[in-house]
């Protein structure tokens, strides 16, 4: 059994597509990389995901969802955390050829704990 004080909470903003796939996997692991994708970034606070699912998410598939996820510490330490805006946009870049592994050390279930869906005209 895993203590919640082994672990690291990360959040992932995702479209309706990685969505889909994520849920394919019993919201187990997010899917693998695709060629022009070469490194994963989950975000390490709740309102930067916010800010990527409601405006990028939504502007690009018309809907967009935060994700929340535990990954187990002694995993996760070995990644420098990256600020690339101010100090909230920090993030955690994952190399494609990594990203099975850190599929691996996910605690439980990834969980959808926000939804944003472009306006109706």
């Amino acid at each position: 059994m895993i203590n919640v004080t082994d672990t690291v909470t990360l959040f992932r903003p995702v479209g309706p597509k990685e969505l889909e796939l994520i849920r394919a996997s019993g919201n187990r692991a997010f899917p693998p990389r695709l060629p022009e994708q070469p490194i994963f970034y989950p975000v390490l606070n709740e309102n930067y995901a916010v800010q990527i699912a409601s405006v990028w998410n939504v502007k690009d598939s018309g809907a967009g969802f935060v994700t929340r996820f535990y990954v187990r510490k002694d995993f996760i330490e070995k990644y420098e955390v990256q600020t690339v805006g101010d100090s909230t946009h920090q993030e955690l870049w994952i190399p494609a050829e990594e990203f099975p592994a850190f599929n691996e050390n996910i605690v439980g279930e990834i969980e959808v704990i926000a939804e944003f869906y472009r306006e109706k005209k």
